[in-house]
């Protein structure tokens, strides 16, 4: 039952504070990561491949393998992060991550590459599971659709200006050296990172005892608005509407991967030389950035999450269709279906990451949002392999967007069915949210 409680306002504590001193650190940190991930596909399309005689079919399979790495730990990464500390655990997956990003520009095997990728996918695996549930402790869930996007951005803004100079700086120096270069921020940020983090509110004394005491209370009030759960790895994994999120950042995931991993050697395979495919690689992401920003907003200030995220999907999916249906005719028309279907597909994830908090107790949702983000990487693997076994199987670059249009339509399906509470459909609490309220994941 619902109980009556005052809200805070929070509007008395400074809330800016905690946007200006929490989020640059978070979205430097996801950013570096997604620096040592996404790099790869420019390696791949500037001699690696060759360099180390690896066939188009291994070539695939490599690509995925970070993904499997990656969905091996997520599930014990967000108990580990719920239960101890997510902000020394992330302290060393970033140095991890850094020495094994620039240990790929030294190695010259192929099977010392495929463990190093799985190693790197392994030590980011913690990453987002450890982030999401930081971000519960700090901010609010009138402000968490906003909070998830803006560590989120830290994908289509590093891949934007990654894009735009790692093409240039592979021509100058060699993909092995960017590999090495693009490595060591990591390491030396992780030390930034543990200087100037903290698990919670009551351990950060640059926030005065009111505001600690205000956030603090307006926390409690939205965990005692959801009914209580045991919060067992067992109980989440049940929960349909946990299988439901599974399900959807899965097949989400296969074609943003896929996206992701090959976009570079599809524009690259198109002609254009490794410094055009850089700029033409950072479109996509430099309107995903616009779009996610608007759309956490809207997510937020109305409380909308399930009628925000379907019908941008289910746009992408169209998109893409588009690119597949266009490419043969003109590469510029294909091209913008492109950067349309990749905003559309990137804007929403703010709001998606939101609805486990917002339906299940702290507890459960730390756990639920490992086992999601586990589908999702599971997707990644999945996404990383199809798309480029369908390339080397076909050599056709347009029937890569064919793919990825289904499965981004099939997660736009499963949402507009989604159900954010099993017995008390569309619940809504005024208390929480003022004039916008809603409890649900509407």
């Amino acid at each position: 039952m619902t109980r009556s409680l005052m809200p805070i306002d929070l509007s008395r504590t400074r809330p800016s504070g905690r946007w200006l001193r929490i989020m640059p650190i978070v979205f430097v940190t996801y950013s570096l990561a997604y620096l040592d991930r996404t790099n790869y596909g420019f390696g791949a399309a500037a001699g690696l491949n060759e360099a180390l005689q690896i066939s188009p079919n291994r070539a695939a399979w490599l690509a995925s393998l970070f993904f499997l790495g990656y969905f091996s730990f997520q599930v014990p990464a967000a108990a580990y992060a719920r239960r101890h500390s997510p902000t020394r655990m992330i302290f060393f997956c970033i140095l991890g991550w850094g020495v094994l990003a620039s240990l790929t520009g030294l190695i010259n095997n192929f099977w010392l590459l495929a463990l190093d990728r799985f190693l790197l996918g392994s030590m980011e695996s913690l990453i987002i599971p450890a982030m999401l549930i930081l971000l519960t402790e700090w901010f609010t869930r009138s402000e968490r659709s906003r909070a998830n996007t803006y560590l989120i951005l830290g994908n289509p803004v590093t891949v934007l200006w990654m894009s735009a100079i790692t093409g240039y700086l592979i021509s100058q120096y060699g993909w092995r050296n960017v590999f090495i270069i693009e490595g060591i921020p990591s390491v030396l940020w992780a030390f930034v990172w543990i200087l100037t983090m903290s698990d919670h509110p009551a351990q950060a004394k640059w926030l005065t005892v009111e505001e600690r005491e205000a956030l603090a209370q307006q926390l409690a009030i939205e965990q005692r608005e959801i009914p209580e759960r045991h919060a067992s790895i067992w109980s989440v994994l049940t929960d349909g509407r946990v299988l439901n999120l599974s399900a959807q950042l899965l097949l989400w995931s296969v074609t943003a991967y896929g996206f992701i991993m090959w976009l570079p050697d599809i524009i690259h395979s198109g002609g254009s030389s490794m410094g055009n495919t850089g700029l033409l690689a950072a479109g996509p992401y430099a309107a995903s950035v616009v779009l996610m920003i608007v759309v956490s907003y809207i997510s937020d200030h109305y409380q909308i999450r399930k009628n925000i995220v379907w019908p941008l999907l289910v746009v992408s999916a169209l998109c893409f269709f588009g690119s597949y249906w266009l490419a043969e005719y003109s590469f510029t028309l294909a091209y913008l279906c492109m950067v349309l279907g990749c905003a559309t597909m990137q804007a929403p994830l703010g709001p998606f990451f939101a609805i486990a908090p917002d339906i299940l107790p702290r507890e459960a949702a730390g756990i639920a949002m490992g086992v999601i983000n586990s589908a999702g990487a599971l997707g990644g693997f999945l996404g990383s392999w199809i798309i480029g076994y369908i390339q080397a199987r076909t050599h056709s670059v347009s029937l890569s967007f064919a793919f990825m249009s289904a499965f981004i339509l099939a997660a736009a399906i499963l949402m507009a069915f989604f159900k954010s509470h099993p017995t008390q459909k569309n619940q809504r609490s005024p208390e929480l949210s003022g004039a916008h309220p809603g409890v649900s994941a509407t």
